[in-house]
């Protein structure tokens, strides 16, 4: 097997982006385009210096560093044909649990222009019920107290842009990469928080010196097991540490306010615009409310890889459904986007077999996922007397998998739900059912005080426990497509 070479590398390239997050979906998505750009002469200082702050990234530095950074991209085309990519944008890499310090420095460097953010949807530490910024974690409060020592990102972020501020760099630009409708606001609301409640002088000089674009990004990128580790390394001949593989649909689409300069990305695909909340509204409330729909009740039907789950008819026929009857009648759509083949796209790229996302990965964290990609939309439904049942029977089922541990063909699991408070672990014990929906995902709206929805949920509640997911989910389409024919 051939070695991985950084092949962009040469002292004409620097970074000017600072990215906070080096996982598989930034070197699939943001990486990637950027790559591309690099190829530009007139580009040069628009590297990447990648941040990690989380130790349990430690085997992805590891792997990166012993390959001088550069890695692999395999993008999975729908009609069977893959493509490998050798990616050497992130010129720069530091570990926050090894040398802090390094990073502060880094944030305050002149050269920085842009930070990035891949934190996830849960990592911005707002409380889902008044949106307000959680001052009261542990960790923030450590933040908080010992600013040279920092512990979360917005520790780090306020550290540097102290330091950077201090010494007249001017000023950045903080650019969410998350899956969050209006991310640059969610950005900017948990950062100025933290920095106001920390130094008041600081938080008048971001006012003035730092921009929150918003931005709508899209790429499916599973994480990479031993095991596609090794299919991709055999398919390409390369020996790499840190292989990633994603599908070939790409989008990026960004505010275009960048206080301090930015790449000319449009050279290689992304959209810039006044305005991403169409694009984002239509992505969020189809792409991704349709993954959290599918998620739960695939996974307790048996089901560990989305492909898999979408050779289904009943899964396939629920997420159109779902698509069509309940989200499309509040779907702004973008001018020039024909919305009946982007849904198409969708169910072929949840089909894509050659990507094979894990249902296991939708699952994740669905208690920060239903308040931005579930409930926006619910508010509306229930606003406007629609039919409830699909999402009655999606919490329904979400109640089930956090309380029972066990799919319908016996197989056990773990939970991944990071953010799950101790009131939420009560709510998720209680035996009365419609306890549940004081979960804390659920508190944007007053679900218990819809009587249909309460009612629906209930029934689904006593269904699935007793005659399983699989049938349940039949009795609902049956009752879409009876409701449909009247």
């Amino acid at each position: 097997m051939s070695t991985l070479e950084n092949r962009t590398e040469s002292g004409s390239i620097k970074p000017g982006i600072l990215h906070i997050g080096v996982g598989n979906f930034h070197r699939a998505h943001q990486a990637f385009y950027t790559n591309a750009l690099l190829e530009f002469e007139d580009q040069a200082n628009w590297g990447i210096c990648g941040v990690s702050l989380l130790p349990s990234d430690k085997k992805t530095v590891d792997g990166l560093r012993q390959q001088n950074l550069a890695y692999t991209v395999t993008v999975c085309g729908r009609d069977g044909i893959d493509k490998v990519y050798e990616s050497g944008a992130i010129k720069e890499l530091i570990a926050g649990y090894e040398d802090p310090k390094a990073v502060i420095a880094k944030i305050a460097a002149e050269s920085i222009k842009i930070i990035t953010l891949t934190i996830t949807e849960g990592g911005y530490n707002l409380d889902k019920q008044t949106g307000d910024f959680v001052l009261s974690n542990e960790a923030i409060q450590h933040d908080l107290e010992n600013p040279g020592s920092p512990k979360t990102v917005f520790g780090f972020v306020a550290e540097g842009l102290r330091a950077r501020k201090k010494l007249g760099k001017g000023g950045l630009t903080i650019l969410s990469c998350d899956n969050l409708q209006h991310n640059g606001n969610t950005a900017k609301k948990a950062f100025t928080a933290f920095i106001a409640a920390q130094d008041s002088e600081l938080a008048a000089w971001v006012g003035q010196n730092v921009t929150f674009p918003n931005s709508m990004v899209d790429r499916i990128t599973p994480a990479t097991t031993e095991q596609d580790k090794e299919r991709l390394n055999r398919n390409s001949g390369i020996n790499d540490q840190a292989p990633v593989y994603c599908e070939d649909f790409i989008q990026w689409v960004i505010e275009d306010n960048f206080i301090a300069g930015r790449p000319a990305w449009e050279r290689v695909g992304v959209e810039f615009t006044d305005d991403v909340s169409a694009f984002e509204n239509m992505k969020l409330s189809l792409l991704n409310a349709s993954h959290t729909l599918l998620s739960y009740p695939a996974f307790l039907k048996g089901y560990r890889a989305v492909d898999q789950a979408m050779q289904d008819p009943d899964i396939v026929t629920f997420v159109r459904n779902f698509m069509d009857i309940d989200v499309t009648p509040y779907v702004q759509v973008p001018e020039g986007t024909d919305l009946d083949e982007y849904k198409q796209i969708l169910v072929e790229r949840f089909s894509n077999r050659a990507v094979s996302d894990q249902v296991s990965r939708l699952c994740f964290d669905g208690i920060s996922k239903f308040p931005v990609y579930i409930m926006p939309n619910l508010l509306h439904m229930i606003r406007d007397g629609k039919d409830l049942t699909r999402v009655a029977f999606l919490i329904a089922a979400y109640r089930h998998y956090l309380k029972y541990l066990v799919d319908e063909t016996g197989q056990t699991y773990q939970i991944a739900e990071p953010w799950l408070t101790t009131e939420d672990k009560q709510v998720i014990a209680s035996e009365i059912p419609n306890r549940f929906l004081e979960l804390s995902a659920f508190k944007s709206l007053d679900l218990k005080s819809s009587a249909e929805f309460a009612r629906l949920f209930a029934k689904f509640v006593k269904e699935i426990k007793e005659e399983g997911v699989s049938r349940v989910l039949q009795t609902v389409l049956i009752k879409t497509e009876s409701f449909q024919l009247n």
